[in-house]
C-alpha cells in the first residue's frame, strides 16, 4: 500500500524505448504528470496509446513539458479530451512550437485514419483518429508560458523550476522538489558543441535523477557535420541528382539551413536550388528569431538562410517538387520518414539511384526511417511498396542530443552523486550501456525502470 505522504514516482512510459516520455509524481493526493508523450515505431508501443491512461486523468493536478517535441507533448490532447482540467506548464519556447506541432500531429492522425479507413486496415470501421486537429487547438487553452528559472508554485508541498537544456528552442531539465526531496528531469540533453543551440546548464544537487540515454551506447563522431553534409551535397549534385533531408521540422531543418547557408557563402557546395518544404519548420523558424537569448545565431545568419532557401507552403507547390527532377536539394519533414510530404517525394524520387535520401536524426526502432537504416530496400507507403534505389545516408553528426561520453561528463558537474539515477528514453541497449557506464565511472547507484514501476522518492531502489 501506498504511504500518500511518501512522495512516489511512477514510470508510464518512456522505459524500453526512446518514445512515450511520462512520468508521475504522486505526493500527499496530488498528481503531477512531467511529460505526456505520444510512443512511436513499433505497433506493440503504438498501441499503448489507444489503452486508457492508467490512471484517471481529471485526477491530475498539472502536466510539466520539458519540451515540444511529440514523443514528450503529443499525447496532451487525448489526456484534455478525456477529462484532464489543470494547467499546462511549459517554457515560452516550448508553448509557441505546441501551437504548430500539436494541431499538426492531431492532422496526421485525422488523415491515417481517413487512409486506413480507405483501405479497410483498421479494426474501426471508420478509422478513429487518435485525436483530431479540433482536440488538439482545444488542448491549448490548458497551456501557462513560465520563464526559465522560475519558480511554479503546484500546491501540496510541489514546486518545479525548468532550466535550460539546449537540445532544441525552449528545451528545458526540470527540477521538481516534493515533500522535501528533488527528483531532476533532464527532459532530452541538447550537445555542448551545437552549431545551434547553447549547452545545457550544469547538474547541481540532486536526490533522484531522471536521464534520457538516447544516445547512451554512441558516441557523435569527431569531425564536423558542416563537412558530412557538404560532402554529401558534392557527390550528389555531380550526378544531378535530387537529396531528399528528412529532417525533424524543429531544431534539425534550422540547423541544416544554417550549414547549407555556410558551406554555399564559402564556395564549397554549387548553387543549386534549396527546398524547405515544411510549414511548420518555416513558422519554428520564425519563432526561434524570436528568442535570440537561447540560441548561436545572429540575424544575419537568419537572413541567409532564408535567401538561400525557397519556402514551400502550399501542397500544390510541394507536389510540384515531385515533377521537378535534380539538381536540387529538397528538407521535408518528418525525420524518421513516420508521415508528413517527404513520404510523397520518396514515392517521385526514391526508386532512382542517382538520387539520395539523407536521414539527418535518430531513427527510433519500428520506424520507416530505421527500417531504412538498418538496410531495407522497400518502403510501404501510403498502402504500397516504393523499391528504394536512392543512396540512403545517415548523417552521423548532426543529432540535438547529448552522445554518452556528453552525459557522463555532464554528471561529473554534480557537487554529491544522487540517491539513485533512473535511465530512460533510450532503446534497451542504449539504456542499459549508460546504466553500465554510470555505476564504473561514476560509482552512482544507477538503474533502468521497469514500463509502468512505481518507486518511493524516499528510499528508491
Amino acid at each position: 500500500m501506498h504511504n500518500k505522504h511518501v512522495p512516489r514516482l511512477r514510470f508510464l512510459g518512456a522505459t524500453d524505448t526512446v518514445t512515450g516520455s511520462r512520468y508521475l509524481l504522486e505526493f500527499q493526493g496530488s498528481r503531477v504528470l512531467v511529460d505526456c508523450g505520444l510512443f512511436q515505431g513499433y505497433k506493440r508501443l503504438r498501441e499503448r496509446n489507444r489503452r486508457p491512461f492508467p490512471v484517471t486523468p481529471s485526477s491530475i493536478d498539472a502536466i510539466l513539458l520539458t519540451h515540444a517535441h511529440l514523443d514528450h507533448t503529443g499525447y496532451v490532447p487525448v489526456l484534455v479530451r478525456d477529462g484532464f482540467r489543470g494547467p499546462v506548464y511549459a517554457t515560452h519556447g516550448t508553448n509557441q512550437l505546441c501551437k504548430l506541432l500539436l494541431p499538426d500531429s492531431g492532422h496526421l492522425q485525422e488523415e491515417e485514419a481517413r487512409y486506413a479507413s480507405q483501405t479497410g486496415s483498421s479494426v474501426h470501421v471508420p478509422a478513429l483518429p487518435l485525436y483530431t486537429a479540433a482536440d488538439a487547438v482545444t488542448s491549448l487553452n490548458s497551456f501557462r508560458p513560465v520563464d526559465f528559472d522560475a519558480t511554479v508554485d503546484l500546491g501540496h508541498g510541489v514546486e518545479a523550476t525548468f532550466v535550460p537544456a539546449g537540445h532544441i528552442l525552449g528545451a528545458a531539465q526540470i527540477h521538481v522538489r516534493v515533500g522535501g526531496h528533488s527528483v531532476h528531469f533532464t527532459g532530452d540533453l541538447g550537445r555542448t558543441d551545437d552549431p545551434f543551440m547553447y549547452p545545457p546548464r550544469e547538474l547541481g544537487a540532486v536526490d533522484i535523477l531522471v536521464t534520457e540515454s538516447t544516445y547512451g551506447n554512441r558516441a557523435h563522431p569527431l569531425g564536423s557535420s558542416e563537412n558530412e553534409l557538404g560532402e554529401v551535397v558534392n557527390r550528389v549534385i555531380k550526378r544531378g541528382g535530387v537529396i531528399l533531408i528528412a529532417a525533424f521540422a524543429v531544431g534539425r531543418a534550422e540547423t541544416l539551413m544554417l550549414q547549407l547557408a555556410r558551406l554555399r557563402r564559402n564556395g564549397r557546395i554549387p548553387d543549386v536550388p534549396v527546398y524547405l518544404n515544411s510549414p511548420m519548420a518555416i513558422d519554428a523558424s520564425y519563432m526561434y528569431q524570436q528568442h535570440p537569448e537561447e540560441h548561436r545565431l545572429r540575424p544575419e545568419e537568419f537572413k541567409n538562410m532564408y535567401q538561400l532557401a525557397t519556402m514551400t507552403r502550399s501542397a500544390d507547390d510541394s507536389k510540384l517538387l515531385n515533377l521537378r527532377g535534380g539538381p536540387m536539394i529538397i528538407i521535408s519533414a518528418s525525420g524518421m520518414l513516420t508521415g508528413g510530404r517527404i513520404l510523397h517525394h520518396i514515392e517521385a524520387y526514391g526508386s532512382d539511384p542517382k538520387n539520395a535520401l539523407v536521414l539527418s536524426g535518430y531513427q527510433a526502432a519500428g520506424t520507416r526511417g530505421a527500417a531504412l537504416a538498418g538496410g531495407a530496400r522497400e518502403l510501404r507507403v501510403y498502402g504500397h511498396d516504393v523499391p528504394i534505389r536512392a543512396e540512403v545516408i545517415q548523417l552521423e553528426g548532426f543529432s540535438a542530443h547529448a552522445d554518452a561520453d556528453a552525459i557522463i561528463r555532464w554528471m561529473r558537474s554534480a557537487p554529491q552523486a544522487p540517491r539513485m539515477t533512473y535511465v530512460t528514453h533510450g532503446e534497451p541497449e542504449a539504456s542499459d550501456a549508460l546504466r553500465l557506464r554510470i555505476k564504473r565511472e561514476l560509482g552512482w547507484k544507477a538503474r533502468v525502470p521497469e514500463y509502468l514501476e512505481a518507486i518511493s522518492v524516499e528510499a528508491p531502489e
